[in-house]
């Protein structure tokens, strides 16, 4: 039986739902994950390319996303990084990554 959408999609729907709500819209470019786990926990390791207008919304959504209460089904994101930001022609290229915890 399947539990629906994997970690990395979960993580995915939940970024860009959470930018919405800042202001900005974002779309996913391209995402990785592999599975990790250690001896407590299991969980994944996740790198997102994602695009967006460049601008004050963006900006400000970039600075709280660390500190942002993403909410996933069946985990928790364990850490969040902003790994890079580049911006060309009124767009920028974001480049994330994350850690995720199954509950």
């Amino acid at each position: 039986m399947s539990r629906g959408p994997d970690a990395g999609a979960r993580l995915e729907r939940a970024l860009v739902a959470n930018a919405a709500r800042a202001g900005c819209a974002v779309t996913v470019a391209d995402a990785t994950w592999e599975r990790w786990a250690s001896v407590t926990f299991a969980g994944a390791r996740h790198t997102l390319w994602l695009t967006g207008a460049a601008g004050h919304a963006l900006d400000r959504w970039l600075a709280d996303l660390p500190e942002a209460d993403l909410v996933i089904r069946h985990g928790l994101v364990a850490d969040l990084a902003v790994a890079g930001v580049a911006r060309a022609g009124g767009q920028a290229r974001i480049t994330l990554e994350a850690l995720t915890v199954e509950a």
